[in-house]
């Protein structure tokens, strides 16, 4: 039995999500971790999130189904779709954002942490990266707080659990010297679009991640294409 207050973190896979997740670890939460399986292209991120829970020793790790892709509208659950290579550009909501998908999942986690008595719920979203996308803004974090205090019975008895993006206005070169210092296993997360055997290197996912490692002197776990392009 712990004494320690309790935090959801959302956990995709990704380097944002598991440094999150360190993050809660390191301000003294016990971590309760939630990875949702929503109709995305590949599974190889909730493999990582897998690997990166018994890494970072949270010991209760929910992984559950709730399948938003039968309805399309993202190239993250259109296989139809094209991903994109370009870069990202903060004034184009990119076609990879998944219509209603983080106000599905912290409404999962609030559900979950109501029911474990959890104080916070940590998210890996940043607003710096993806400017385009409407739900990783602080004004809808703000939003949702007001939400998640009126909605549930936690909540009107003044226990809602507190929205928690750490990562929020960091830049992708801070978030991985983040994740350096708090041992997360950088190699074992997955960003990339596509679910092959390596990080494709191509898509803008990778691009990102790619160049941060690069700039913030960890180039060796680049992919072999992103070591080319921005170390040239």
């Amino acid at each position: 039995m712990t004494n320690k207050p309790i935090a959801i973190v959302l956990l995709s896979g990704g380097l944002d999500s598991a440094t999150s997740a360190a993050i809660a670890i390191e301000l003294g939460y016990d971590v309760i971790a939630l990875s949702l399986r929503y109709g995305q292209r590949h599974q190889r991120e909730l493999e990582a999130a897998k690997i990166i829970a018994q890494t970072l020793n949270i010991s209760q790790h929910y992984l559950i189904d709730v399948n938003i892709a039968q309805w399309g509208g993202s190239s993250l659950t259109d296989t139809s779709q094209s991903l994109p290579q370009t870069g990202v550009d903060p004034n184009i909501i990119p076609s990879t954002y998944v219509p209603g998908r983080n106000t599905i999942f912290i409404a999962l986690a609030l559900s979950l942490g109501e029911a474990k008595g959890a104080e916070a719920i940590f998210l890996g979203i940043n607003a710096v990266d993806y400017s385009g996308y409407p739900d990783c803004r602080p004004d809808y974090l703000q939003a949702y707080q007001t939400l998640a205090n009126l909605s549930s019975k936690a909540g009107l008895e003044g226990k809602a659990p507190q929205l928690l993006a750490p990562l929020i206005q960091k830049t992708k070169v801070d978030i991985v010297k983040d994740a350096v210092r708090l041992g997360v296993p950088i190699d074992k997360t997955w960003s990339c679009y596509r679910g092959e055997e390596e990080p494709c290197g191509l898509c803008d996912s990778c691009r990102i991640r790619d160049r941060a490692l690069i700039e913030a002197g960890y180039s060796q776990l680049a992919t072999p294409k992103g070591r080319e392009f921005y170390q040239q």
